[in-house]
């Protein structure tokens, strides 16, 4: 039987403009081709959103090596800044153009056509199940956690996963994620008096609180790092007042911090610290605040072991390089995974997502199906 080519699978993708949360067809081309090879499919979908759940093998199996990934994208810009067709796939000088190729159609593409053509050519004894979403780049409230409670609800289980986000910075096979910091975003409103600008006694100033509390939130060394993270960071985003008047003392000001954290704190723990803070600048400046905090995920660590060396070791002899175990970078669904099984992430060069004609080396894609099929050969052993 012919072999799945995962650069045509890609270039079909990345034809479905699935901008974030559409989906325009990319996963019934996923649904159709997976089915058609004999894999149990299931649709997750919640709140709208199109989630994908594939199994190949028996339900529940002990031993049963999971895929995770994403098919929406985000916007493409204006699409008179592209060279390139956004959604052409077209390739050129063997470098393929387009919205998704490398932030993840080609991802998916690879760890489908690994695993179609695995339990075609070697069927395991075990499972392998594909957990595909069309909301990642979104508010993900309704993608990767209605496949993780679908699959609860259902019994289906994963013994570990693989989430196939671009994880090299620079070289193919140069890094794999084996954790995430957590990220939590604060949006902070001080409300003070509004009054004449020549006559200050009169008022209450929100703007002088407002900057002296995120001077205290900002200047505060949170960490040094851990074992396996970098410091934890605070960054202030947003100030704002909306007065455009020079006379005037204005009533409110607000602003937004997000965090990135290591596994040294907690949202809980951050959450508590700003009150605190918050509640001083309240006491010293007689202003009084209001503030609304949404955790996008909690930060996590898959310690060393069993499915960093899987994979390290498939990475290596595939591309001759060691990957670094690293937990940089942003979130990913993989925080969803976490707590459901051991997860790790490892992926192309992630140089050019979501950037104007974003591209993908069409060698790339070839080599990691052939990096996920020796992971799944190794792991199947």
């Amino acid at each position: 039987m012919t072999a799945v080519d995962p650069v045509k699978l890609t270039a079909n993708l990345v034809h479905c403009a699935s901008v974030t949360p559409a989906d325009e067809g990319a996963l019934d081309i996923l649904h159709d081709l997976l089915s058609g090879a004999g894999f149990d499919c299931a649709w997750a979908d919640r709140g709208g959103i199109r989630n994908l759940f594939a199994r190949w093998g028996d339900a529940g199996h002990t031993k049963t090596f999971g895929f995770n990934g994403h098919t929406d994208v985000v916007p493409i810009g204006d699409a008179a800044d592209w060279s390139m067709p956004p959604f052409g796939a077209e390739v050129k000088d063997g470098v393929m153009f387009g919205r998704g190729t490398t932030d993840m159609k080609s991802g998916v593409a690879a760890f489908a056509a690994a695993a179609i053509d695995f339990v075609r050519e070697t069927p395991p004894e075990g499972a392998i199940i594909l957990a595909i979403t069309g909301d990642e780049e979104g508010d993900a409230l309704h993608g990767t956690t209605a496949v993780r409670d679908y699959m609860n609800t259902h019994s289906e289980r994963m013994s570990v996963c693989l989430v196939g986000e671009p994880t090299c910075p620079e070289t193919m096979g140069d890094m794999m994620k084996i954790g995430r910091r957590g990220s939590m975003s604060a949006w902070i409103k001080v409300i003070g008096k509004q009054g004449h600008s020549a006559y200050p006694h009169r008022a209450i100033n929100p703007l002088t609180a407002m900057v002296r509390l995120m001077d205290r939130l900002a200047s505060r060394e949170l960490d040094q790092g851990s074992e396996f993270f970098d410091p934890s960071t605070l960054a202030v985003v947003t100030v704002d007042t909306g007065n455009p008047a020079t006379n005037v003392i204005p009533a409110m000001a607000s602003a937004t911090v997000n965090i990135r954290f290591n596994d040294l704190h907690s949202s809980t723990s951050l959450s508590a610290w700003i009150a605190e803070e918050i509640a001083n600048i309240e006491t010293e400046f007689g202003v009084k605040t209001d503030i609304s905090i949404k955790v996008s995920g909690e930060s996590f660590i898959t310690p060393p072991g069993p499915l960093s060396d899987l994979v390290a070791a498939a990475v290596k002899a595939e591309t001759g390089v060691t990957p670094q175990l690293s937990t940089t970078g942003g979130t990913s669904d993989a925080r969803f995974v976490k707590s459901h099984c051991p997860v790790v992430e490892f992926g192309l060069v992630g140089q050019s997502m979501h950037q104007v004609d974003e591209h993908v080396e069409v060698a790339h894609i070839q080599q990691l199906k052939s990096i996920y099929t020796r992971i799944l050969t190794d792991y199947f052993a």
